[in-house]
C-alpha cells in the first residue's frame, strides 16, 4: 500500500497544504502542528515524492558539488581512497538529509573553460538549487560568472576571493600551518621542513605561506619542498635531507600520504621517529591514527564545512546569489610523531 500526503493530513487532522508546508521547510506552521505532522509521517512511514515536490514550485531539492576530477579518479585508481570526498559526503548528505534534500556529487575538470562547459551541461539537466565549489574550482572566476548569469547560487570552500563575490566557508590553512611550527618549537625543533602539495589550490598556497611567515617571525629558515601531495615526491625529497649534513629535525607534510613517505624513508635511514625526527601532517585521514608510530596531525573540518554550505544555500533557496564568511575550526591532534628535537 502506498502512502500519500492524504494519508499524512488524515493521520495529523490538518490540511495536505500544511502537511507540505511541514515536508517543505517553510515557516508558518506551528510547532505543535509541526511535531504531530512529523510523528504521523513516521509512523505511518511517508516518504516524499521527489519529482512531485519539484514540479510543485521553482525548487529542485538538489544540491550539488563538485571536485576536482583528475585527482579524484586517480586516488581511487592507485586504490589511495579519498577521505576528503569521503567527509565531503559525510557532512553534505547528512545536512542535506535534515532538510529534505538530496546531495549531488559530481567530477570536473580543472581545466578553466571546459569546467565551464561541464557544469553549464550539468546545470542544464538537474537544475540544482545550490552548487559547492572546493579547490581548485573555487578560484575559476569564468566558472563563477557562468553560476551568476545563470542564477544558481554557489558557495566556495575557500578563503574569501574579492574578484569572485561569493559564500565562502573554509578553515584557516595558514593558520594551521602556524600552529605546526609553534608546535614543533615547543619542543626545541629549529630546522624544520615543508613538504608542499600543489600551488593551484589555494588552500596548499596559503599553508606554505603561513608556514614560511612562521618560520620568518622566529629567525628560522623555512625549507620548502615542491611534492605535488604524492609519496614519491615526498621520498625523494625527504631523502635528499635526510641524507645530508644539517638534515632537519622535523618535517610538516601537507598530506597523510607525503608524511608516510616521510616515515618510510626515515625508517631506511635508521632514523627514529619522534627521538631523531618529528613529523606533522595536514589531513588525518583513518591511516594517520593506524600508523607506527600514529601521527601528529591537523584534521580539517571537511565534513563541517560542506556541511555549512549545503545549510546556508537551502536557507537562501530563491536567491540568485548568496554572500558570507564562515571560519570554521581546525585541531590540531598530537599523537606519538612529534616529540623534543635532538640534542
Amino acid at each position: 500500500m502506498t502512502i500519500t500526503i492524504e494519508d499524512v493530513a488524515r493521520a495529523a487532522g490538518v490540511s495536505r497544504q500544511t502537511v507540505s508546508r511541514v515536508i517543505n521547510r517553510k515557516p508558518g506552521v506551528k510547532p505543535a502542528v509541526r511535531e504531530r505532522i512529523e510523528t504521523a509521517i513516521a509512523e505511518l512511514g511517508y516518504v516524499p515524492n521527489l519529482a512531485a515536490r519539484r514540479m510543485g514550485g521553482a525548487r529542485s531539492f538538489l544540491i550539488m558539488a563538485i571536485n576536482d576530477r583528475a585527482r579524484t579518479i586517480e586516488n581511487w585508481t592507485a586504490g589511495r581512497g579519498n577521505d576528503w570526498v569521503d567527509q565531503m559526503l559525510h557532512g553534505g548528505m547528512l545536512a542535506c538529509e535534515e532538510h529534505g534534500y538530496h546531495m549531488l556529487f559530481e567530477l570536473v575538470d580543472t581545466q578553466h573553460d571546459e569546467a565551464v562547459r561541464q557544469v553549464g551541461r550539468i546545470l542544464t539537466s538537474l537544475q540544482p538549487d545550490g552548487i559547492i565549489l572546493t579547490q581548485p574550482h573555487s578560484e575559476n572566476a569564468k566558472l563563477a560568472q557562468m553560476l551568476r548569469e545563470r542564477g544558481r547560487p554557489f558557495a566556495r570552500i575557500a578563503l574569501p576571493n574579492p574578484d569572485i563575490p561569493s559564500l565562502s566557508v573554509h578553515f584557516d590553512d595558514a593558520a594551521a600551518a602556524r600552529a605546526c611550527v609553534d608546535h614543533l618549537r615547543d619542543y626545541g625543533h629549529e630546522r624544520i621542513a615543508f613538504l608542499a602539495g600543489n600551488s593551484t589550490y589555494q588552500g596548499s598556497v596559503n599553508r606554505r605561506e603561513g608556514f614560511a611567515e612562521a618560520m620568518n617571525e622566529a629567525g628560522l629558515e623555512p625549507i620548502i619542498g615542491e611534492c605535488d601531495f604524492s609519496f614519491d615526491k615526498a621520498a625523494d625529497f625527504a631523502r635528499s635531507l635526510l641524507g645530508g649534513d644539517g638534515a632537519p629535525t622535523a618535517f610538516v607534510a601537507e598530506n597523510d600520504e607525503m608524511a608516510f613517505a616521510v616515515l618510510n624513508v626515515a625508517d631506511a635511514l635508521g632514523y627514529k621517529v619522534p627521538d631523531q625526527v618529528s613529523l606533522i601532517s595536514f589531513e588525518d585521514t583513518p591511516g594517520a591514527r593506524f600508523s607506527v608510530p600514529p601521527l601528529t596531525a591537523i584534521r580539517q573540518p571537511t565534513a563541517a564545512m560542506i556541511g555549512r554550505a549545503c545549510e546556508v544555500l537551502i536557507e537562501a533557496t530563491g536567491k540568485t546569489e548568496v554572500e558570507g564568511n564562515y571560519v570554521l575550526p581546525f585541531e590540531l591532534r598530537v599523537r606519538q610523531t612529534t616529540g623534543p628535537a635532538p640534542r
